[in-house]
């Protein structure tokens, strides 16, 4: 069996860019994948504007025994200031622009108004600093600076930030179309009554979701009836209609698993076996040039299986520079001995410590719902409580 690294690295090498480009509006783009590198065509801040509401003063202005200012003007967001008189004050707020000749602006706390018969002046208890309470033009953004790579994912905070830099269209990435479908004459769709033998089709919704959610589109192929003629039919068929082919149940070694003789009847095997668990049957490979992964039936070994493994391969054929996962180190509140094949446990994170689902079974699905994340244990490691283990959360997959 191929250890998990090797088998990820056996399966990354084999992924292609295998989509087109098209530009979309800024708003549809959640969760796609940039096809150009973005640079800004403008400074953000596009001007020194004022951190707070206060008094904008030149602070050369502010020598001992001159403590009181006529304010000139007053500046709202979003107005053109005039320049400021020398020896004046202005009245400003939060995020104005600051007029030529102010070097500071004093928080308004600080500042003691008077109303005059014919101006309103001020006094300040502290004299104010150069560049005190300024956002500098372009201490954001800086035009012509790399604001976003091409690959990255647009999440709603760079939908904000491109339009922070005046972009409203984007070019990206086409969603890949992944088609998948199950196998085993026992599934029942939701909704459906069930008879002695039956269980619902719960991995057919959960690779719904996990596909949708990496920006791919879902293709429903159905299930295909528990035959070796059925499945290499539905595998001639499906090729043709998806960019990545997914199923899952029947690649293990059961008389009733036909998802591994009918690819290597139209297609090809690269892997099958991995030193892993949940998930040890995975078969990778192609049908009629169209990549397929076979993942295991049971629920958990599906959903875990497709996380680590079918997963980066899509990013990868999405457009996306980095698949690693980057792994973060929490203590456990659980021991357990050491183990044959890497295996990744159910866990959730309670005040920064890792504790584990008591059923780590392959079957209870309810687990992964549980969870907000999986440890992994490597081979031959044993984990003591208190420990620092590798602890991944869903929310970074």
């Amino acid at each position: 069996m191929l250890s998990v690294d090797q088998a990820k690295q056996q399966i990354l090498s084999s992924a292609e860019l295998c989509v087109g480009t098209e530009n979309i509006v800024l708003f549809d783009a959640i969760n796609r994948r940039l096809a150009e590198d973005i640079y800004s065509p403008v400074d953000v801040p596009p001007a020194d504007n004022s951190a707070m509401d206060g008094i904008a003063i030149n602070s050369e202005d502010c020598q001992p025994g001159t403590n009181q200012f006529l304010v000139s003007q007053r500046i709202a967001a979003g107005d053109a200031p005039r320049p400021l008189s020398s020896g004046t004050a202005a009245r400003i707020f939060t995020g104005a622009e600051i007029p030529t000749g102010a070097d500071a602006v004093e928080m308004q706390e600080n500042c003691t108004f008077a109303k005059g018969e014919n101006h309103n002046s001020v006094s300040f208890s502290n004299v104010p600093e150069p560049g005190k309470n300024i956002r500098r033009r372009g201490q954001d953004i800086e035009t012509g600076s790399l604001v976003l790579s091409k690959g990255s994912l647009l999440r709603s905070q760079e939908m904000g930030l491109l339009a922070s830099i005046g972009i409203n269209q984007v070019s990206v990435y086409q969603k890949l179309k992944v088609g998948v479908f199950s196998t085993g004459d026992e599934l029942v769709e939701p909704g459906q009554p069930l008879t002695k033998g039956q269980i619902y089709n719960s991995n057919r919704y959960t690779l719904a979701g996990m596909i949708q959610e990496s920006g791919c589109e879902f293709i429903d192929l159905g299930k295909v009836e528990d035959t070796l003629e059925a499945t290499i039919s539905l595998l001639k068929s499906a090729a043709s209609k998806a960019d990545i082919l997914v199923s899952s149940g029947g690649v293990s070694v059961g008389e009733e698993d036909h998802v591994k003789p009918a690819v290597e009847t139209v297609g090809s095997l690269s892997l099958w076996k991995i030193a892993l668990k949940p998930g040890k049957p995975l078969a990778v490979g192609e049908v009629e040039g169209t990549p397929f992964f076979g993942l295991p039936g049971n629920p958990v070994s599906s959903f875990a299986t497709f996380l680590l493994f079918v997963k980066p391969f899509l990013q990868r054929c999405g457009g996306a520079e980095k698949t690693e996962l980057d792994w973060l180190k929490v203590p456990a509140s659980f021991e357990r001995k050491e183990v044959s094949r890497e295996e990744y446990l159910r866990v959730r994170l309670v005040e920064g410590r890792a504790e584990i689902f008591a059923n780590q079974s392959s079957g209870v699905l309810s687990s992964v719902s549980w969870s907000t994340g999986l440890v992994r244990q490597k081979i031959g490691e044993s984990i003591e409580r208190n420990s620092s283990v590798d602890y991944f959360p869903f929310t970074n997959f």
